[in-house]
């Protein structure tokens, strides 16, 4: 019975402590978004940021665009061969 206990409080003590670390990395994630979603909101305020802004947006969307046109191109081209 004695060596159960120890096991479990080793067990806790363990579990606690890779908690602890999920809670810090999730934090620091928290924290990252948070300062990302500030400087957004500052940049929209000025007219030449929020521009470029806007233009890396759109540029993002359109090379996420091409790729997945260019998948479905490739399983075209895979079902034609």
């Amino acid at each position: 019975m004695k060596h159960f206990f120890k096991k479990a409080f080793e067990d806790m003590k363990e579990s606690t402590k890779a908690q602890h670390q999920v809670d810090k990395a999730n934090f620091a994630a928290a924290k990252a978004e948070s300062k990302a979603q500030w400087e957004e909101a500052k940049a929209t305020g000025d007219p030449k940021r929020r521009q470029a802004v806007m233009q890396k947006q759109r540029d993002e969307q359109i090379a996420a665009a091409n790729e997945r046109k260019a998948a479905a191109e490739a399983r075209i081209d895979a079902v034609k061969k």
